[in-house]
């Protein structure tokens, strides 16, 4: 039984397909940052210098949002929801150490345990990029330890005297609230099912990046998706052409934080531009044609009763497949061993 009515079936695989169909749902996503996160190696955050535009050719520094730090943050979420409704424990499936390997967050977002078994990943995320320049999204902080009596002042210890401020011991570069992120999530041969899922982990996903239990908080606005039979456009290009289209509307105010409305504004007219320029076949859920879906799509997510009825089908179709082609590979390997 189809839980979907604003989109075809014809866009969705009957089952998890073993090998790759050319089906692809592409889910359009404007990453918003509502605090200080941390996106981040070796204690720095992550950059790239690159060009502003695709037609402004002036090089900038961009800040960089690594797919690892897009997809485990969502992935999570969903084996929350899967342990939340009883479709998985805490013993059978541990993320990175134990790996269940029928379960749809195994089968759809994939796992690898050295010699027992290995899936890829359905869903591929690609690097994703701010809009605006490093110097406008950062700033750094400064770390100063509280004492006892809820003040920054020292009490004399380690020589110094009592009364004197306490020097700050760390420094640390955050980014910015309103700094925004627009990024492509992809599925591959997706089931009515597995396509729910993964849009639902998007939608609930609220803390990205380090130190996720103290900041993090990022929103994540979907304008859109789009049915294809191939791979479309970049999120460095996507970015670069938001840029394009938010300085030729004079609506990029550096320093300043850009407007969300006149950013999703900008992402859905350079996405609609970019898209004409593709050359695979296509159907695009964007603007008004995108209302009616994430509408259900979020009716159906917000009650109790839809959001088991998408968890247990997805369920069924990642243990389906499992005993297909997992337990097949688990037997040809230990065979092989022999």
């Amino acid at each position: 039984m189809s839980l979907l009515k604003t989109v075809e079936p014809k866009f969705f695989q009957a089952e998890i397909p073993y090998k790759p169909m050319g089906k692809y749902a592409h889910f359009l996503t404007v990453r918003i940052t509502e605090s200080y996160p941390l996106f981040q190696t070796d204690a720095e955050l992550n950059k790239a210098r690159v060009r502003a535009g695709v037609k402004d050719k002036t090089t900038i520094s961009r800040l960089s949002m690594f797919k690892r730090k897009q997809s485990t943050p969502e992935r999570l979420v969903g084996r929350e929801l899967l342990r939340n409704y009883g479709l998985m424990t805490a013993e059978e499936c541990e993320y990175n150490v134990s790996f269940a390997m029928d379960n749809p967050d195994c089968i759809i977002y994939g796992f690898a345990i050295g010699d027992s078994g290995s899936e890829k990943s359905k869903v591929v995320v690609d690097t994703a990029f701010s809009i605006t320049a490093f110097d406008d999204s950062h700033e750094t902080f400064t770390l100063n330890a509280p004492f006892e009596n809820g003040t920054m002042a020292s009490k004399g210890e380690n020589g110094s005297k009592p009364g004197e401020v306490a020097s700050r011991y760390n420094e640390q570069d955050h980014i910015r609230p309103q700094v925004f992120f627009p990024s492509i999530v992809t599925l591959k041969d997706p089931t009515e099912a597995s396509f729910l899922y993964v849009f639902n982990n998007i939608l609930r996903t609220r803390h990205y990046g380090a130190q996720t239990t103290r900041t993090g908080r990022v929103r994540n606005e979907l304008i859109g998706v789009v049915f294809a039979d191939g791979e479309i456009t970049s999120n460095l290009r996507w970015t670069q052409a938001i840029y394009d289209q938010m300085k030729a509307n004079n609506t990029l105010n550096a320093p300043d934080p850009l407007d969300e409305d006149d950013v999703i504004t900008a992402a859905k007219n350079a996405i609609e531009a970019l898209m004409a320029d593709e050359f695979i076949v296509h159907t695009d859920f964007i603007g008004d044609a995108f209302v009616s879906l994430i509408n259900e799509v979020k009716t159906l997510t917000g009650n109790e009763k839809g959001i088991q009825a998408i968890l247990q089908k997805a369920d069924a179709e990642a243990k389906d497949y499992a005993k297909k082609h997992i337990s097949k590979k688990k037997t040809t390997a230990k065979a092989g061993k022999e």
